[in-house]
């Protein structure tokens, strides 16, 4: 014989574990009842704990990037012309065209990004007698 309430009516059946789960997975709970609220606890505690368990592999970048400005100037539809200190580029005496191009590659990374085109450059002084290299890229 089923089990009934004191008024009769068939006494309702607590779920079991795997309905729950079941339920957890579909997310069938309504907004503000208690497994609704665990849900919501869970995944909270999953987005801020889990960066402190695990390493997601994330690293601050080598290069801190120029110690001055880098000057960033339109060509027109042809790119850009970025003007970057001596001291950044870090291009050595007497270096080959691929040294240099790799140096000043790795000047402006922080500013253009590793996807521009180097077509050429130039040195040049600066309005305080500086030496100061001229790029022109395009992407």
């Amino acid at each position: 014989m089923a089990a009934s309430s004191p008024g009769g009516a068939p006494a309702a059946s607590r779920p079991g574990v795997g309905q729950i789960l079941k339920s957890y997975f579909y997310w069938t709970y309504p907004r503000g009842s208690f497994h609704y609220d665990v849900m919501v606890t869970l995944i909270l505690l999953f987005i801020f704990i889990t960066p402190r368990l695990w390493n997601y592999g994330d690293r601050l970048s080598k290069s801190a990037g120029p110690a001055h400005p880098i000057q960033v100037v339109a060509n027109g539809n042809h790119g850009l012309i970025l003007t970057v200190e001596d001291v950044d580029a870090k291009v050595p005496a007497n270096a080959g065209q691929n040294v240099a191009k790799r140096a000043l590659r790795k000047a402006i990374e922080p500013v253009t990004g590793d996807a521009v085109f180097i077509e050429h450059w130039e040195t040049t002084l600066d309005g305080h007698g500086n030496r100061v290299w001229r790029v022109w890229v395009h992407h």
